[in-house]
């Protein structure tokens, strides 16, 4: 029994040796010093051996389970050292090379617009003011002076969800909503920017979707003399103090008289060219005094109060400060085309 344990150790100190893995590790380990192992069958025998060569076998047993363990242990670190090492070789790290730069996203040119736009009329004492993109009819129509059967409503195809809900078609609801919640109690001075909605067929100037900006103020006093020079304001400050502004005729049912504005154009300064039409002057926005029967709906005394009201779409001004000449190209998400306008 003595020689069978000494030749179990013999020949399980030769397998660690010569073992490459650390799987055959294991491997040895559960085969010499397992609960099925030859060693453990060896000490089964040790009912048949005397009283005196029991203690004998059981310590040398023991010795040679210990010297197998030592091994395997001393060969295990042996090969995670060898195979770090060799990681390291190969995964290398070159401290010397350059980093990779870190693609940072900026704001959308339409995003850029509209804060800029907010900023200017937060300047000139406006509030900037939101509502739902979920309209109903009266808010979109009735209290903007468009009365069901109105005619002027075909100027607006609209995206209707039941008879009397719809996706807004332009953001003067805001408008309307913010004079209902005052009640003729206190003036208006306000800015509404927002998405809307349009059956219209997408190409280079139309979209289904696009975005507004519309402000409103309610006074005592307001003139149009106000609404201009507003708009002058707002027309240098955004496009350059060279350019001139002019407010031509023109209807829309909640204001009266309605005007449209035209900026001077910025590649000939009014003197004529293809971008203009030959014209000098460039289509920018519509306005006008708000009506009076907007006002009363909303709860306002005309007689004592009135106001201006205008409105402008940021992608089109958009195209025409940057020479934008597609619409779609806002909502392409071609990143050759937004990364231009990245601000750093």
């Amino acid at each position: 029994m003595k020689e069978r344990l000494e030749e179990l150790q013999a020949e399980a100190l030769t397998k660690v040796e010569e073992a490459i893995y650390l799987s055959d590790l294991q491997d040895i380990r559960v085969a010499y010093l397992g609960k099925k192992g030859p060693i453990t069958e060896v000490l089964r025998g040790m009912g048949k051996l005397s009283k005196e060569e029991r203690p004998v076998i059981g310590e040398l047993a023991n010795k040679v389970r210990e010297a197998i363990a030592t091994e395997l242990d001393a060969k295990k670190e042996r090969l995670e050292k060898e195979e770090l090492e060799k990681k390291l070789e190969t995964e290398t790290i070159d401290v010397t090379l350059p980093g990779r730069p870190v693609k940072v996203g900026g704001p959308h040119l339409l995003t850029s617009i509209v804060e800029e736009i907010e900023d200017l009329f937060i300047g000139m004492g406006f509030e900037v003011r939101e509502g739902p993109e979920v309209e109903t009819d009266y808010y979109n129509f009735e209290a903007l002076n468009l009365p069901k059967g109105h005619p002027a409503r075909d100027m607006q195809d609209s995206f209707y969800i039941t008879e009397e809900l719809l996706l807004r078609t332009h953001t003067s609801p805001v408008q309307a909503r913010t004079m209902g919640e005052y009640q003729g109690a206190k003036p208006v001075k306000m800015i509404c920017p927002g998405k809307v909605y349009r059956r219209d067929t997408d190409d280079a100037t139309h979209s289904h979707q696009f975005t507004q900006v519309e402000g409103l103020y309610v006074d005592k006093n307001v003139r149009m003399s106000d609404l201009k020079g507003v708009l002058n304001q707002f027309a240098k400050q955004f496009f350059g103090e060279d350019r001139e502004i002019r407010l031509r005729p023109s209807f829309f049912p909640f204001t009266e008289p309605s005007v449209e504005m035209d900026i001077s154009c910025k590649v000939c300064h009014g003197h004529g060219c293809s971008v203009c039409k030959g014209t000098g002057w460039i289509e920018i926005l519509g306005g006008g005094m708000v009506h009076p029967r907007v006002l009363e709906m909303a709860g306002y005394d005309p007689k004592e109060y009135n106001g201006f009201a205008f409105g402008m779409g940021p992608e089109r001004i958009a195209m025409l400060k940057y020479g934008v000449d597609d619409i779609r190209h806002f909502y392409t998400n071609d990143v050759r085309f937004l990364k231009q306008y990245h601000k750093a």
